[in-house]
């Protein structure tokens, strides 16, 4: 998108305002499709600053993800618990942690996806 979506960014705000943490959501950028569930921007960088801290190769780039010092409209959506949806599957099973530029999503719905074998 050239100019985010506005419904998008008072989503992302009032997840980052600490209001919800269950919010599920489906996104498609660059042709992915991800789908999972929003965090704050400080709870996601806290999360894969400890994923980093306990990586005994990777500890050195846990500081890079301290607290965020941006202020103004969200411009990124943070996920966790979140699938790269591909064919059949999701990548990674057990849900990763990701961030997308909200001004990069082409198309996005309420609520995430999950295949079953049925």
């Amino acid at each position: 998108m050239s100019k985010p979506d506005e419904l998008l960014v008072a989503v992302a705000a009032l997840v980052e305002s600490g209001q919800s943490n269950q919010m599920s959501l489906t996104v498609v950028t660059g042709g992915a499709v991800i789908t999972g569930r929003l965090a704050s921007e400080a709870v996601w960088r806290q999360r894969v600053s400890e994923v980093l801290t306990a990586s005994e190769r990777l500890s050195e780039f846990s500081a890079a993800f301290g607290a965020p010092t941006t202020s103004g409209p969200p411009t990124h959506l943070h996920f966790h618990v979140a699938r790269i949806l591909q064919g059949t599957v999701g990548i990674p099973e057990t849900g990763g942690m990701y961030r997308v530029a909200i001004e990069d999503i082409s198309a996005w719905t309420v609520g995430d996806f999950s295949y079953t074998d049925h």
